[in-house]
């Protein structure tokens, strides 16, 4: 009698638990989604090039007519972290079946603050090594984190997470470190405010000017 009595306490919460976690929607899910259904509609091709990252990427708004000789997929979405892109990996990823991978994250992460450059680093390698582990063959580029006027005071982690990073790519096969960062700096090393529209922290036409110039020598024609 006392089990059935438990049993019945029990079960309001079995049922009710469920739903309450369907409720709860990781950051970004909404967009992932979108990616679904635009995915549906219009397929994109196989073996193309996937950039993947934060709104650095999903603003850059004619990224895939830029490309579009590499068959490039912009999966930007939000103002993700590399923590968000560690989530998502396999919905950002697997789909495609790329012949090359392209990143932009990390910047976002040392925003948040308290966030230090081995923090970055160790967060890359995850991301990389879920990456790695599906598609061990497949050459996976990093676009370094931009100087950023908005983010000024965050100037010597980006630098010091860039340099890990670049160091940690340079033992791994297959990757490319695509150094964005000294190229948006003018000749005395400053931050080019002309680069970015009004909030300071995303790029206008120029600043997208001087990434294009920069990646493309990396990118891998089918």
């Amino acid at each position: 009698m006392k089990k059935r009595l438990l049993l019945m306490l029990l079960l309001p919460a079995f049922f009710w638990s469920p739903k309450v976690s369907a409720q709860q929607k990781h950051a970004f899910y909404d967009e992932i989604e979108a990616f679904k259904k635009q995915d549906s509609i219009h397929p994109p091709p196989k073996n193309g090039i996937v950039f993947i990252g934060s709104s650095s990427l999903r603003k850059w708004t004619d990224l895939e007519k830029t490309f579009a000789a590499y068959q490039a997929i912009n999966r930007g979405f939000g103002g993700s972290t590399l923590t968000d892109a560690i989530f998502y990996v396999n919905n950002l990823v697997d789909p495609y079946q790329p012949r090359q991978i392209v990143i932009y994250s990390g910047e976002n992460d040392i925003a948040e603050g308290n966030v230090s450059a081995e923090t970055i680093l160790n967060r890359f390698k995850t991301l990389f090594t879920l990456i790695r582990q599906k598609l061990p063959l497949v050459p996976v580029a990093f676009i370094s984190i931009k100087p950023s006027p908005s983010r000024a005071k965050f100037r010597q982690t980006i630098i010091e997470s860039n340099q890990l990073i670049k160091k940690y790519l340079h033992g791994q096969p297959k990757t490319t470190f695509i150094n964005i960062y000294d190229l948006m700096l003018d000749n005395k090393k400053q931050m080019r405010p002309e680069l970015y529209v009004e909030d300071q922290l995303h790029m206008n036409e120029r600043g997208y000017e001087i990434w294009t110039k920069a990646i493309e020598p990396y990118l891998i024609k089918p």
